[in-house]
């Protein structure tokens, strides 16, 4: 509808606008913008009378409307048949349009009208089916336009009769006409609520006062009014009370009412408030039929709307004006919050972003597009609002600004889902599982559920998640791969599934999680592979299509910009030979057996260039990169077994299966997979199973490639990653070792080990060597030391509550002075006991870091060497040290001393079966010989384990030591260590600044350089680290030449 800005243009819509009064319910004034001036002052004076006193006022008149352009048609109760009413949307052009008729549901109800009660006590009985609407006391002119036709509610453009066109149109009028509303209205404002019981509970305060009742009011009566005509209804929105409001618009009077019920039952909390009442009141559509009846070119102007969305963010200007951005799902519209008393207005500025409203309110067309709302060409004009959820907290980020970092938006994911891009991107994957579902249910595919709890691993043993099954050992499945093809065996010929899918993979990378979607196919071949790889071509095209047709697209690629995918019509299939000849052609040093992540993405780009393809299938892969149950191709080295990929990277795995039992068996004992647990697999092979092949494909995968997402978190709704489910707050694992308890004199104090266990950090573990003395304190704290020349020499931080680090440390460094009277030196203290000790002056500088395993970026080891590992038959395991493992260790850790060169700085000594109570091993180990041995320290809750030793024994396979780190980390959940290493530079503390500090730190590059301290550090790296600092403190004047050659000689005698 064009903008209505002067009579002229009023006159020609031929709208007639209604406007009711409050002194009695039949009385009502039709005026258009034609209405002369002098009856425009006369419905001045009648609906801003005082109530109940003035006299009637006849009608002012109207002319016909010009049958120029179409108008509304509105039939009112006084005259309405019995037939339902209709409000024909039609448009302001000269040509005649057919008009579009919106059925009210209620058949005897007039056209809805917008009024503004006094309160719901003075609102007069209306017969049943009759609105509240004043009406006029004549009727309007006829319509010359043609009349709407019937049309069921079905055919409603917005849905089932949830649009209302209201005959209350708010045009504008002269200055002068609406000053003298403004004043008068000043004195219909209602008195503010009482405490007076006659009027509280299901009771409201209302009514107007007129001129000369208020003048008979009391000076202090009157300032009540005053403050009500200044700041309206009651303040702020508070839950559980409800808070109605009428300001002046156009030539409505003013009321307001303030009720707070106790007799009635209460509702749930919530606010409301309200510019008036919406009679009969629209039934709650969607922003998203808005748009959608918008879109279709339906005029919706002047159309009343009830709807819940969310405060996307407002923009304010000023006290009594307020934009609101009002979102549901993808669709937005604009709202503004006007003529209302401030501190209704004021109360809406300060919901927060994200709370839950439901609104009602007129649509009307905004002066210019709004480019930030979903729907530009319209905005709604306030008129009810109603908290129904607040936002109780500030929240975490602005969802509509840039966006965060990934971890923040993930540990605040609810929020981040709210956003319309997230939203679009949710859609999307529905639409894949559908495509999916709907490619292979015509081809005769049948839907599956297999279990996920196994008897036996899938695949591999080292990448599952064990559980204890009622006291038995079972595994989450890897892949519904093996109960796949039992179904085959069972004659199912055509299968698939759609369900979870659990890898125990420690891979922190972007296309990993260990819990996706997985989407599984298994059929049975009549000849050879390639039907199968066929339907999955098909499918696969069909999902492409579907997705670059969505217009969910457009939302998505606001947040994450991306290409329309590219694929040929006939799919290329290079052989793997092919593309490892491609990649060496491009100058890469590649095995045959190998294709790592970065080549992936260069082959895909390599194919790009030639074929013109972002999709393309790689073909006979080698079979030390396939499963056991893989087909191989006669007796070579190569099997029927494809990748399929998209964008440069893997999206799917599958091949042809081996059906014969006796291969397959033989296969299994290749791989060095049992036949224990696997038994109900194999029957289904001993009793005939057909050749069949199948494929499986990751479904956040596909949707982080096909729409260049950058990470599969994003693609799954609350991920899982070996990161996910973080430890609980830590609970000591031996309470009866509680250095905050009072502990009892006639017992012996905790064991060394248990308080390591509780509070300590990997310097503690060495504590354990033969010469390390222990000193105790009454709560049952401890702290070591070695007699070293006139040193006392500590390392690490006290075992006890770090609550009690002033009290225990000042206790013992009194004990050294005292008793054994020697100069204290503290190593690697952290940084709550060195500010303790700084508090007594002593100096201290940082030379060294706790090496903590990153659990943020952790990084697996080369791909390329665990995998020749693998291959040359070396097992990694975790063992438990029984006499036979402990002979076969020790003559190992004798060779290992034995072949170490040059000189050795260590803390501790190597013991590993000391205090094996809290100790894990790990071997690497072939046909008995050992290659190598992890031994991981149990440390306080906090720091998680130490890697206290890695030993790479002599004659080790290359590469074997990393791999068997790394899967010792891939085991234990929560924090890890390496313990102390060096660290880049001396950095001073404490008390030493100026040529001290030059000095030390020239000092401290000489001795890394000379001793080569760097060398363990750079292993470390590997597997990533973070650096905590370490500090050496110790007292003034406590160290010289010949300190430091006892504090070298303390590491060298280790």
């Amino acid at each position: 509808m064009s903008k209505m800005s002067s009579p002229s243009s009023m006159s020609t819509l031929g709208r007639f606008f209604k406007f009711s009064h409050h002194s009695t319910p039949s009385e009502d004034t039709s005026v258009d913008a034609s209405t002369p001036r002098s009856h425009r002052s006369a419905l001045r004076s009648l609906n801003y009378r005082s109530r109940g006193n003035s006299p009637k006022a006849p009608a002012a008149s109207s002319p016909a409307p010009s049958t120029s352009t179409q108008s509304t048609a509105v039939q009112s109760s006084a005259t309405a048949p019995a037939e339902i009413p209709k409000i024909a949307l039609a448009t302001t052009a000269d040509a005649v349009a057919t008009p579009i008729p919106i059925p009210i549901s209620t058949p005897t109800q007039s056209a809805p009208t917008l009024t503004k009660p006094a309160s719901p006590l003075l609102q007069p009985s209306t017969p049943p089916g009759q609105s509240t609407t004043a009406l006029a006391q004549s009727p309007p002119p006829p319509s010359k336009s043609p009349a709407p036709r019937q049309a069921s509610p079905s055919k409603s453009p917005l849905g089932k009769s949830f649009l209302r066109r209201s005959t209350d149109m708010h045009f504008p009028l002269p200055l002068a006409i609406r000053t003298s509303l403004r004043r008068a209205s000043r004195h219909s404002m209602p008195p503010p609520a009482t405490n007076n019981p006659a009027v509280s509970g299901d009771a409201a305060v209302a009514g107007g006062v007129s001129r000369s009742e208020s003048r008979a009011k009391s000076k202090q009566e009157r300032r009540r009014l005053k403050k009500v005509k200044h700041h309206g209804s009651a303040g702020s929105i508070q839950p559980g009370k409800t808070v109605s409001s009428v300001t002046p618009r156009s030539s409505e009077s003013a009321t307001a009412t303030v009720s707070t019920g106790t007799n009635t039952p209460r509702e749930p909390e919530h606010v409301e408030f309200s510019l008036g009442h919406v009679t009969p009141p629209p039934q709650t559509t969607t922003i998203a039929q808005i748009s959608s009846a918008a879109a279709g070119g339906i005029s919706l102007a002047n159309t009343i709307v009830a709807f819940r969305a969310r405060v996307t963010t407002q923009r304010r200007v000023g006290s009594a004006l307020s934009f609101v951005l009002l979102r549901d799902g993808l669709a937005s519209v604009q709202a503004v919050l006007r003529d209302m008393p401030i501190q209704l207005v004021k109360s809406v500025q300060r919901l927060r972003d994200e709370s839950l409203v439901e609104v009602t309110g007129t649509l009307v067309e905004p002066p210019v597009p709004v480019r930030s709302a979903s729907i530009p060409t319209l905005e709604l004009r306030i008129d009810a609002l109603r908290l129904v959820a607040p936002v109780s907290e500030p929240l975490a980020f602005d969802n509509y600004m840039a966006p965060d970092a990934m971890r923040t938006r993930m540990s605040n994911r609810v929020l981040d889902l709210r956003h319309p891009a997230n939203i679009a991107l949710f859609r999307i994957r529905a639409m894949v599982l559908r495509k999916f579902r709907e490619s292979l249910d015509a081809q005769g595919f049948v839907e599956i559920n297999t279990p996920k709890l196994q008897p036996a691993a899938t695949e591999s043993g080292a990448e599952v998640f064990k559980v204890n099954y009622f006291g038995r050992r079972a595994f989450l499945a890897q892949s519904p791969q093996l109960v796949k093809q039992m179904t085959i065996a069972a004659d199912f010929k055509r299968v698939y599934e759609i369900g979870p899918v659990f890898r125990a993979e420690n891979s922190n990378t972007h296309r990993h999680l260990t819990e996706y979607i997985g989407l599984d196919l298994e059929m049975e071949l009549q000849h050879d592979h390639y039907e199968l790889l066929a339907i999955v071509d098909e499918m696969l095209k069909n999902i492409f299509a579907a997705v670059q047709s969505m217009p969910e697209l457009a939302e998505v690629r606001k947040r994450w910009p991306s290409t329309d995918l590219v694929w040929l019509e006939k799919t290329p299939i290079i052989s793997f030979e092919t593309g490892i000849a491609m990649l060496r052609a491009d100058g890469a040093d590649i095995e045959v057996a190998d294709l790592s992540t970065r080549d992936e993405i260069r082959l895909g780009e390599l194919v790009k260039a030639e074929y013109g393809t972002d999709y393309y299938i790689l073909d006979k892969f080698p079979s030390s990169a396939r499963p056991f149950y893989a087909q191989r191709l006669g007796d070579s080295n190569f099997t029927n077994g494809f990748d399929i990929f998209l964008r440069g990277q893997e999206i799917s795995s599958g091949g042809q299966r081996i059906h014969d039992a006796a291969k397959l068996r033989r296969s299994m004992r290749e791989s060095g997979i049992a036949e224990a647990g696997m038994e109900e697999y194999l029957s289904g092979f001993d009793a005939g199973a057909p050749p069949h092949g199948g494929a499986g494909l990751g479904l956040e995968r596909v949707l982080m490639l096909l729409l260049e997402l950058g990470d599969v978190r994003y693609a799954t709704l609350f991920y899982r990653d070996p990161k996910s489910l973080p430890v609980r707050p830590p609970v000591l694992p031996h309470p009866a070792a509680d250095t905050t308890k009072l502990q009892d004199a006639s017992l012996p104090p905790p064991a060394l080990e248990d308080l390591i266990a509780n509070y300590g950090d990997s310097t503690n573990t060495s504590w354990l060597d033969e010469r390390f003395e222990l000193w105790r304190h009454p709560s049952g704290g401890a702290v070591a030391f070695v007699r070293q020349g006139k040193l006392a020499i500590i390392t690490g931080n006290p075992l006890c509550d770090c609550t009690q680090y002033t009290e225990v440390i000042y206790a013992f460094i009194e004990y050294i002075h005292t008793v054994v009277k020697l100069t204290p030196i503290w190593l690697l203290a952290g940084e709550t006991a060195q500010n303790v000790l700084a508090g007594v002056n002593w100096r201290s500088f940082t030379c060294t870091d706790e090496q903590r395993v990153d659990q943020r970026v952790v990084q697996s080891v080369d791909a390329r060497k665990a995998r020749r590992v693998l291959r040359e038959g070396i097992k990694v395991h975790e063992v438990k040290p029984d006499e036979g493992f402990r002979a076969r260790v020790d003559p190992a850790i004798a060779s290992w001393l034995a072949h170490r060169k040059g000189k050795q700085i260590h803390l501790t000594e190597v013991r590993p079966w000391v205090d094996s109570a809290h100790r894990r091993y790990f071997a690497a180990e072939k046909d008995g010989v050992l290659h190598g041995m992890v031994v991981l320290a149990q440390l306080a809750p906090r720091n998680g384990w130490q890697v206290k030793w890695a030993l790479d024994f002599p004659g080790s396979a290359n590469g074997s030591i990393e791999v068997l780190i790394d899967y010792a980390l891939s085991v234990i959940s929560g924090p890890a260590t390496f313990g102390a290493g060096v660290a880049k530079r001396l950095t001073p503390g404490a008390h030493i600044h100026g040529a001290k500090a030059a000095i030390l730190g020239k000092t401290y590059t000489t001795l890394v350089e000379g001793l080569g301290l760097g060398r363990k550090s750079d292993f470390r790296a590997k597997f990533g680290i973070h650096g905590e600092p370490l500090w050496i403190c110790y007292p003034p004047h406590g160290v010289g030449i010949l300190e430091l050659k006892n504090i070298i000689k303390f590491f060298e005698d280790a």
